[in-house]
């Protein structure tokens, strides 16, 4: 009975939690945007035209322009020449950089992180993700004519492994990065059933 009760409750707590982390996370973005640019157009606009939300709804303006205006060459290379300053202070480079490479790897854009593939070592094959196959843009001494850089995810962490492998060991995989980096993080917890009707049918 108490086994009963307590896998029903530890289910309940991991149904709830990414629900209520999400509503959280959507509600301190409000907040904030609200808190910092409602002050904002409370100073500059006359009070009758200020109503509670605007800061949120002036927020994502700014992000959209901006999202906007970086689509630009002459604003992207204007953020680079920004970027190129901030990666030359001291403290703030490492900071900014770790942040940088953080977004960059949720980063929506189809080019942000390679691509999904796996990871044959041995007889043990690992998803990955490929994040650098230019060997000039890699350190000296891990340029090869036929590596690529690799890196693999723990589960239930941000963190992982960034492995130098031969072309020969790394195959494609069939899977969009979302479902690869959700695959990975759960420990294949998330993974799909594959309908009957496109199972894999085995060829003697």
């Amino acid at each position: 009975m108490f086994r009963s009760i307590g896998t029903t409750l530890i289910t309940g707590f991991f149904t709830i939690v990414p629900v209520i982390l999400t509503v959280y996370l959507l509600y301190w973005g409000a907040v904030t945007s609200e808190e910092v640019m409602g002050d904002l157009l409370r100073k500059l606009l006359p009070d009758v035209f200020y109503f509670p939300g605007l800061g949120t709804l002036a927020g994502l303006v700014i992000v959209f322009l901006v999202g906007l205006l970086m689509k630009a060459v002459l604003v992207r290379q204007v953020f680079a020449v920004g970027e190129n300053i901030i990666y030359h202070l001291p403290i703030i480079k490492t900071v900014y950089s770790a942040i940088r490479d953080l977004f960059d790897f949720f980063s929506p854009k189809k080019d942000s992180f390679g691509r999904v593939v796996i990871v044959c070592l041995g007889e043990v094959e690992i998803i990955g993700f490929v994040t650098q196959e230019d060997p000039d843009r890699l350190p000296e001494a891990f340029r090869g004519e036929d590596t690529v850089l690799v890196y693999l995810p723990m589960s239930y962490m941000i963190g992982g492994y960034t492995l130098l492998v031969p072309q020969s060991a790394i195959r494609p995989c069939n899977m969009s990065m979302d479902e690869a980096m959700r695959f990975a993080l759960t420990a294949g917890i998330t993974g799909k059933k594959v309908p009957q009707g496109k199972a894999r049918v085995k060829t003697a």
